[in-house]
């Protein structure tokens, strides 16, 4: 018999470990990864974690505001990621921007924008 009060705690904790999302399955965090397609049908939620995948010193991941992230400006990033496998925990809610700071891939469409929610 599963008492209520711990039902109610176990459901809270399977909760605030959320899910991993592999940014660009596969192919990883690349200039030929579709990341609109990539998010297609995904849902982001508080306590889940975004990993990014990249061969280190060819990519990084910058998290940036939405003008940086439309002009591709890399001088104005609130994290930077250099590791090339990068997990980043989804604590807050609403909209984050990431680009890539690695010469003009931004330009070129390495970037992702994702919409967290509770």
């Amino acid at each position: 018999m599963v008492v209520p009060h711990l039902l109610a705690t176990y459901l809270n904790v399977l909760h605030a470990i959320g899910a991993t999302h592999i940014v660009g399955d596969t192919d990883g965090w690349t200039l030929f990864t579709n990341s609109s397609n990539w998010v297609q049908g995904k849902e982001f939620h508080v306590g889940d974690v975004l990993e990014f995948n990249y061969e280190k010193g060819l990519h990084n991941v910058m998290q940036v505001n939405s003008t940086a992230y439309e002009g591709c400006i890399k001088d104005t990033y609130m994290g930077l990621f250099t590791g090339g496998n990068d997990s980043l925990f989804l604590s807050e809610v609403g909209r984050i921007w990431f680009i890539c700071g690695v010469s003009d891939h931004c330009e070129n469409g390495q970037k992702l924008t994702i919409n967290v929610v509770p």
